[in-house]
């Protein structure tokens, strides 16, 4: 294998390739980048980096070695010429790594008025910082950890900020009680919070107005989307390789011989889970599994067994969590105190597989070590050694909404 191919400049592509490095590739890497960027951080999109400009360049592109090619998206894939296509060129590969994470979900038609903003990259970031710069009054449409990271920076800089979410703040990724006490914050802090579904825009040359599907309407000098994200595959339409739900990867970390596949985008069956298909949306996955399908790709090695981890923050308060936490868990508060402090169990078929927690740092440590060793005998069941590294973060920026934000 002397020429491999990165299909995606996130984390993800970027951990496949220092990976590849590491183990001693020393053919020719080609990353392939819909952004004009390097890889670089994208959790502080929806926080820190709206109130100023900061460094999120992630050290090393320098030393990859790589020929880099940004600012134009994959547009397809020829498997019987081993070519990723960019427009009319074709780059062949022996390997093949796709990490092409997610897209904004689409707004509803008839909403493409200027005022309206996605936050899906830096320069999606940097347009909307500019826009504050008015102290607009702002709507924020979303809300999982997207949309709540975006309207709790927004309102610590003072702006009159409504939140609407089809559904109640953070149920589908923390469950009902976390989500009750994330929404509390919310309010406590002066958001507006409302409960619909948006159906549109309105203005004359500039968004005025957000329309709901109840007919009700919210006035907005800006509009940010935070309606969530889905698999960036439609550049594999046609190779049976990719659909609506991401790239499927097999028990040898491989898509197909010589093809792996990393972080958003990848879907793969996990023990913890009983065996169901997921993707996981954290920025310490896309780090973990990208590295772990360059291994895939110059050998095999065990199935992939992560121990998800994710944080944030609302309002000042650090929430952090371990393992699984979504809606389809059963989800128990186990402790909670004011000031927003509160520990939350999550269960799978009566299986510990989660926990999340604001305030209660200390007993993570142990949650952590009761979830990996609940892991640790499903995950034997599999062929070959368990992949259980966990590696620190946060959110991805690019997180589903109702999975996440």
């Amino acid at each position: 294998m002397r020429r491999i191919a990165i299909v995606g400049a996130g984390l993800a592509g970027f951990s496949a390739g220092q990976e590849l490095r590491r183990l001693g590739f020393d053919g020719d890497l080609t990353v392939i980048g819909a952004e004009p960027h390097r890889p670089y951080r994208r959790p502080p999109l929806s926080k820190e980096h709206l109130l100023g400009e900061s460094d999120l360049s992630l050290r090393g592109a320098d030393e990859l070695g790589a020929a880099w090619r940004l600012g134009r998206a994959a547009t397809g894939l020829d498997l019987e010429r081993r070519a990723v296509l960019v427009g009319e060129a074709a780059i062949g590969f022996d390997g093949l790594v796709i990490a092409t994470g997610l897209r904004a979900k689409s707004l509803p038609e008839g909403t493409a008025l200027p005022g309206v903003h996605f936050l899906r990259g830096l320069d999606d970031a940097r347009g909307l910082r500019r826009e504050i710069e008015a102290r607009p009054r702002t709507v924020v449409v979303g809300g999982g950890f997207i949309g709540s990271e975006t309207a709790a920076t927004l309102r610590g800089l003072g702006l009159e900020v409504t939140l609407i979410s089809g559904r109640p703040v953070l149920r589908s990724a923390l469950g009902a009680e976390v989500g009750a006490i994330a929404e509390a914050m919310h309010r406590e802090h002066g958001v507006e919070v409302r409960t619909g579904r948006m159906a549109g825009v309105s203005g004359t040359g500039r968004v005025e107005r957000v329309h709901l599907q109840d007919g009700g309407t919210v006035t907005a000098d800006l509009v940010v989307a935070a309606l969530g994200a889905e698999p960036e595959t439609e550049w594999l339409r046609g190779t049976g390789l990719g659909d609506g739900d991401g790239v499927m990867v097999g028990a040898d970390g491989l898509v197909a011989p010589g093809i792996a596949a990393a972080g958003d985008v990848a879907r793969w069956p996990h023990p913890l889970h009983s065996g169901r298909t997921l993707r996981i949306e954290h920025y310490a996955n896309a780090a973990e599994q990208g590295a772990h399908a360059a291994r895939a790709l110059l050998g095999g090695i065990g199935p992939y067994t992560p121990l998800p981890n994710f944080w944030s923050h609302l309002y000042g308060r650090r929430l952090q969590a371990v393992g699984f936490t979504g809606a389809d868990c059963e989800s128990r508060l186990v402790a909670q105190e004011p000031g927003h402090r509160f520990m939350a169990e999550y269960r799978h078929r009566g299986r510990l597989v989660g926990v999340a927690a604001a305030g209660f740092a200390r007993a993570m440590p142990e949650y952590r070590q009761r979830i990996a060793q609940a892991l640790a005998p499903v995950a034997e069941t599999a062929e070959g050694p368990p992949d259980t590294g966990v590696v620190s973060g946060g959110p991805t920026s690019q997180r589903a909404d109702e999975r996440a934000g």
